[in-house]
């Protein structure tokens, strides 16, 4: 039934290959519902791995709801399967571009994230419990009084050499091969985006950006005086290669810059092909547009093998690349970079002018933690869990929503994507959330058009009884707003 012996060839570890292959003898009916799935004993023979990786596949399994272990038995197929939603589906804007005025949703949302009585599962930030505060705290500690006058000065641009060094040593697990003189610290990865924006455009210029799209940015957008061209993303490829090329053409010259998250996109989670980056890259190098490539997400895939990024395809310098630890590490230290190409003087200047330098203390302690202090081991837990919590979330949302509704299928990160019945209005819902202690992410906010207002975005960085409760309740409501 199964090979004897794993090959090996892969990066994921060994024990998400046993539980790959399970699950493909589920998906093809090889195993029905019912069946008695080999012992951990036997199968750790048969597929020549420890008894722990088996054990841990099983687990992972159970977690899925695929298996389920009956005592002085052993485990078994489920006898009702979870039905998984289909996936979103995320019609052809305009392709025009269109002045960003979504200030009155967004206060709105963002005053509620200040709220601790409130069950926060609209905001993306990352599960505190699974960050190593401990040990930055150390660090941080350790490292100021280790270059005691260093953190009480400024680091002026480009910022801390040795947390430079670390930064291009990981890129080349991305693909690119950077020198340290090639990066600048950020204050976080959205004062990254902001310094290429004001480095490329002014007022009045357009941004072409996947749709939908992280609402700070949109924010960002408006707040500049620029426009915002949105294009159609799959929730799997991410941004449509051909309406970006079509839309280019249409509106030529008009677009300065073009933003892409191209890792796990936020709210989708779509990951682009590498065959798509190095497209994208070469597309937009023929319309002379820069490209500034978002990569936050990109450490959190789940699989081991990190996604290659679209920088890693830049031969002209027309690719700023963006990122930070923040969900990664600490979000509140606000350490970010910009790998910023051709532009790498413009941005220098522009973060000089802007606020100087990022805090020192926190590039001290971020630099020692990739250094010393275990990242990659750090990345794998939280990788495992997060592939773990956004199935149970997934599949929670397709036990409690209304029938019809939809949900992504990401390949790393930590939210969902969910778009409910088009009679659904996710402002409603979202109020009435609010009156029972949950905030969520209502769709309206991802769009300049007013598209997406059936759909939701909600993070799934935190799984306990709690939130499995507030998310049955969240489709009851959805369900009372849908009778209604």
């Amino acid at each position: 039934m199964l090979d004897a012996g794993l090959r090996h060839e892969t990066k994921q570890p060994l024990y998400e290959e046993v539980a790959g292959r399970i699950s493909y003898l589920i998906e093809q009916g090889t195993l029905r519902p019912g069946d008695r799935v080999p012992s951990i004993r036997n199968l750790s023979k048969q597929m020549q791995v420890s008894i722990n990786t088996v054990k841990e596949a099983y687990s992972q399994l159970e977690d899925r709801r695929l298996l389920e272990a009956r005592p002085q038995s052993g485990y078994y197929v489920c006898a009702h399967l979870p039905e998984l939603p289909a996936e979103p589906i995320v019609n052809r804007p305009a392709l025009n571009p269109s002045e960003v005025n979504l200030s009155n949703v967004y206060r709105l949302v963002m005053q509620d994230l200040l709220k601790p009585e409130l069950l926060q599962l609209g905001v993306a930030v990352p599960n505190p419990e699974l960050l190593p505060i401990e040990k930055l705290n150390r660090m941080l500690t350790r490292e100021t009084r280790r270059f005691a006058p260093q953190s009480v000065s400024y680091d002026l641009p480009p910022g801390n050499l040795r947390l430079r060094q670390q930064i291009a040593q990981r890129l080349l697990l991305s693909g690119c091969t950077l020198s340290p003189d090639q990066i600048v610290t950020t204050s976080g990865c959205v004062e990254a985006v902001v310094l290429a924006l004001q480095v490329l455009c002014k007022p009045g210029d357009a941004v072409a950006i996947e749709t939908p799209f992280y609402y700070n940015f949109l924010q960002v957008i408006e707040e500049l005086g620029l426009k915002a061209l949105e294009i159609p993303a799959s929730p799997r490829g991410g941004i449509s290669l051909e309406a970006l090329e079509y839309a280019l053409a249409r509106n030529h010259g008009e677009v300065k810059a073009c933003i892409v998250i191209s890792n796990f996109n936020n709210p989708l989670g779509s990951l682009m092909s590498d065959e798509d980056k190095q497209k994208l890259v070469k597309l937009l190098e023929n319309h002379q547009v820069p490209l500034i490539e978002d990569d936050i997400y990109g450490d959190l895939s789940y699989r081991d093998e990190r996604p290659s990024v679209a920088k890693s395809f830049d031969k002209t310098g027309n690719v700023l690349l963006c990122s930070s630890i923040s969900k990664t590490l600490a979000p509140g230290y606000r350490v970010g970079w910009i790998a910023a190409g051709r532009y790498q003087e413009q941005i220098e200047h522009r973060k000089m002018i802007t606020n100087v330098a990022v805090p020192s203390p926190t590039q001290l302690a971020i630099a020692e933690f990739l250094a010393n202090g275990g990242y990659e081991h750090h990345l794998r837990s939280i990788r495992r869990i997060y592939a773990r919590q956004t199935a149970q979330m997934a599949d929670a949302i397709g036990r409690f929503f209304p029938a019809g509704t939809r949900v992504s299928r990401p390949k790393g990160g930590f939210v969902l994507w969910v778009e409910m019945p088009e009679q659904i209005d996710s402002l409603k819902l979202y109020e009435r959330c609010k009156q029972v202690g949950i905030t969520i992410a209502p769709g309206q906010l991802f769009s300049i058009e007013g598209n997406f207002r059936n759909c939701i975005r909600l993070n799934a960085a935190c799984w306990n009884p709690c939130v499995e409760a507030a998310i049955e309740t969240l489709g009851r409501l959805a369900e009372e707003l849908l009778a209604a």
